[in-house]
């Protein structure tokens, strides 16, 4: 008995110290992607505008997850899988986190191979939606944004990148397309520019349930 209670106070003490452990490595993680980005202005790589056609904007009916899939399957000339599908097939929303978006897409998106990569210091951010988009292929991402004046946390497409021009382009499943500066961009990735966020959301990222500076790449 007593060797049960000294066990169980070993297992407590280590679960607590997990617990405290988890939200200091995560918010060590967002100082660390929040690197000086300026010198993108300066390469001569990002210099030319990069942008990818044929993206349609959907208005989400059930999830922007759903919704970003759909864009990129009729993209990628499979119209049949649509969002009104993914909640047939699923009876539910699988997308609500990062990881669970890039296996639905991996499951759904066989022609790719969808990687997520997150906590990615600015100039890695943008780093690799340049190369995706120059590539091709649109980038699917995770921000914060507004819906009715609330903010959100969202999933989003970005079609296109103009560093001279200072201009992200992005096709939100809200049902439009948005031109924004490249800082605001980013405050909106590394969720910064989110007011208010409901406790839930403010655990979720201390604990590593949603992701910052998070995108996924689709690759051949």
């Amino acid at each position: 008995m007593k060797l049960a209670k000294k066990i169980s106070g070993i297992i407590l003490i280590l679960f607590l110290f997990v617990a405290a452990i988890i939200p200091c490595v995560y918010k060590i993680k967002a100082v660390r992607m929040k690197n000086d980005y300026s010198e993108i202005y300066k390469n001569e790589k990002y210099q030319k505008s990069v942008a990818v056609s044929g993206i349609t904007v959907f208005a989400q009916k059930y999830s922007c997850g759903y919704a970003v899939i759909q864009m990129i399957a009729q993209w990628n000339n499979n119209p049949a899988l649509t969002e009104e599908a993914l909640f047939n097939e699923h009876g539910k929303i699988v997308t609500s986190t990062g990881r669970a978006l890039a296996a639905e897409m991996n499951r759904k998106i066989p022609d790719y191979k969808t990687r997520m990569y997150k906590y990615l210091k600015n100039t890695e951010l943008i780093y690799n939606v340049y190369d995706s988009l120059e590539a091709g292929v649109p980038v699917p991402f995770e921000w914060a944004a507004k819906k009715d004046d609330e903010w959100t946390l969202h999933y989003s497409l970005i079609t296109g990148l103009d560093v001279p021009g200072d201009r992200i382009t992005v096709a939100n499943p809200y049902g439009f397309v948005e031109e924004i500066s490249i800082e605001e961009f980013l405050g909106r990735t590394s969720f910064d520019a989110y007011e208010k966020m409901p406790l839930f959301i403010k655990f979720g990222f201390a604990y590593g349930v949603f992701e910052k500076n998070a995108v996924f790449i689709l690759e051949r």
